[in-house]
């Protein structure tokens, strides 16, 4: 890091201490639960046509006007991006490609801010789905949809987990949120020939000899590899890394009886079907912390219905929203997800 990055995130680290001490008195943080989770992530995921952003869409972001707004909604936890679903990078990274035209390091210089204003910074990864990775390896990718499409071979578990524990060496982030942790439905391409006896240990059958409980099992043990080198490389790199699932089908079959949900820091059910939080609750033991999402599906999440739903009684909140091309901030108006985000704001000064 040159010496003008080292300046530019001294005053951010400063900026941020300055910040903590107008939060001091933040009736949240003096509650009687002053761990429950207040999340939110400004999502770079999207562009406006419901495919994955281009790389460059939300490059002008800035990390100190993101930090702001993330303040002011009340969180106590900011989720941002290790690597978004376009494989490109939102730091200064040596694996994955970097956001073309970013400015600063925006993973960085965030996570600074929000640890000045004692607020945790967690970053994102997206399993099944890398856009960069499919079009460089056509012949271990299902296409680069903005869906899932990766088979999670060892190749690319090699490649996902290089990119995890170089975050972890680069930025002071509390830990990262995995997303779209599923097997992508096979196609029988060669990487998933060759995965086949590495995870049921007897040779590939053939396409037509592969019947749907065959499939489904290759599906539930390709998931608890990949979560198993997930969690030794993250642990290794950083014991304390905060490893987050987001789901939005915790009863999926690929997740029965893994190891995963008995071993991850924080589930988050994204469906805004409070329903399965109990099935949850039984499946992963008191370790990890529940959190429920409330914003984010527009209208198909109700903030204010969830936040006093009982069933997410003792549950953390969060809430995620695709930016405005422009502003690189959750736009405003009469859209579901502007008026739960309006909720949280009152919310979450409030709770």
């Amino acid at each position: 890091m040159t010496e003008n990055w080292l300046t530019r995130r001294k005053w951010l680290m400063a900026l941020g201490a300055e910040t903590a001490m107008s939060c001091a008195q933040d009736p949240l943080r003096s509650a009687s639960d002053p761990q429950r989770i207040r999340a939110f992530c400004i999502d770079f995921n999207w562009a406006a046509d419901g495919k994955f952003a281009p790389p460059d869409m939300y490059a002008r972001a800035s990390a100190t006007e993101h930090f702001h707004w993330y303040r002011d909604l009340g969180v106590n936890t900011i989720q941002t991006f290790c690597v978004s679903c376009n494989g490109h990078a939102w730091y200064r990274s040596d694996v994955a490609p970097v956001t073309p035209g970013m400015r600063g390091d925006f993973l960085g210089e965030i996570t600074d801010l929000a640890h000045g204003a004692k607020m945790r910074s967690l970053g994102y990864f997206c399993i099944a789905a890398n856009s960069y990775w499919g079009q460089i390896h056509p012949e271990l990718s299902h296409g680069t949809p903005s869906a899932y499409h990766i088979p999670l071979t060892t190749t690319y578990l090699d490649y996902l987990c290089g990119s995890m524990a170089d975050v972890l060496r680069k930025v002071d982030i509390d830990g990262f949120m995995i997303d779209w942790v599923w097997s992508v439905e096979p196609k029988w391409i060669e990487g998933e020939k060759k995965m086949y006896p590495e995870l049921l240990g007897r040779p590939f059958p053939g396409q037509d000899k592969v019947g749907k409980e065959q499939t489904a099992e290759f599906g539930r043990r390709a998931v608890e590899r990949a979560w198993k080198r997930i969690h030794a490389t993250a642990k290794a790199a950083r014991n304390a890394c905060i490893l987050w699932l987001s789901c939005n089908n915790l009863r999926d079959r690929q997740l029965a009886g893994s190891g995963m949900l008995r071993e991850l820091d924080w589930v988050m059910n994204e469906s805004p079907d409070p329903a399965s939080l109990e099935d949850v609750r039984k499946a992963v033991g008191p370790q990890p912390q529940i959190i429920q999402t409330i914003c984010g599906w527009e209208d198909k999440h109700d903030a204010e219905k969830l936040i006093h739903d009982p069933r997410c009684a003792g549950a953390g909140f969060y809430g995620f929203a695709k930016p405005d091309a422009i502003t690189t901030l959750p736009p405003e108006g009469d859209t579901g997800n502007a008026r739960n985000i309006a909720f949280m704001r009152k919310a979450f000064h409030e709770l």
